[in-house]
């Protein structure tokens, strides 16, 4: 018996990363997961798995959001893991890159909430998950103005969801990762002038001294989802190697 068996469970972003390790570790639960990414491409392989279904998503457009919604009404858990890291302090950072943050880290969790919410309060029942960041109200590193912005409005967006639906049987829960090892962050240290040196100065800001990996986010998310945590809401779990202590 998987601990998600008979839930249906809705994850954008799950092409790669934090977002396609959570869609993995929800299938071998048990769970049938909605994988949704912008990227078609990046979603390849779910297919191995019984219960996946593969849905090309645009979380920043409304009318497709809705749509997605719609066909997946039945969806009890909602993982949010859409997201876009800014580099660059307040005035390095223009008004279209802050935008563009709030947009991809904000709203677009906004747009996916306010979709599938009313088909869970209607069953009394669902857990909605927002990766957020320590890079938000929990602490600000260097240089990420407009990501820390963004981050911590996601903590408040999923405070706000938790107070206003627990009687209602709905959970809200957010994760704030450290530096974890994924494709984007592979990205941002190749596109540094000194690659090597990003990925020392990622490893130092972490008292483990180590990444962290995306399958320790995805175990905290499965506690999430599960019915092992249907009293805990409105939480933010802090998982970061001890980056900010």
């Amino acid at each position: 018996m998987g601990k998600l068996d008979g839930k249906v469970c809705f994850v954008t972003a799950a092409g790669q990363g934090i977002g396609r390790s959570i869609a993995e570790r929800f299938l071998n639960e048990g769970a049938r997961v909605v994988a949704t990414d912008i990227d078609a491409a990046k979603l390849d392989g779910l297919q191995a798995y019984e219960g996946a279904v593969i849905e090309p998503l645009d979380v920043t457009d409304e009318a497709a959001v809705n749509a997605a919604a719609a066909r997946y009404a039945e969806a009890s858990v909602l993982v949010n893991c859409a997201g876009y890291v800014a580099q660059g302090n307040l005035l390095e950072c223009d008004a279209g890159t802050l935008r563009r943050s709030l947009n991809l880290n904000v709203e677009s969790m906004f747009l996916t909430c306010r979709a599938l919410l009313p088909a869970m309060l209607a069953r009394g029942e669902g857990s909605i998950i927002n990766i957020a960041s320590v890079a938000s109200s929990v602490m600000a590193p260097p240089d990420r103005f407009a990501y820390g912005t963004s981050k911590a409005a996601v903590i408040g967006l999923t405070m706000s969801i938790a107070r206003d639906f627990a009687a209602m049987g709905v959970r809200c829960n957010a994760i704030s990762p450290g530096t974890v090892d994924t494709p984007s962050l592979h990205e941002r240290m190749s596109s540094a002038a000194d690659p090597a040196a990003a990925r020392r100065a990622f490893l130092a800001r972490q008292l483990t001294g180590r990444l962290g990996e995306a399958d320790e986010i995805a175990a905290v998310a499965l506690l999430m989802a599960g019915d092992e945590a249907r009293f805990m809401t409105g939480a933010n779990v802090v998982i970061d190697g001890g980056m900010s202590l």
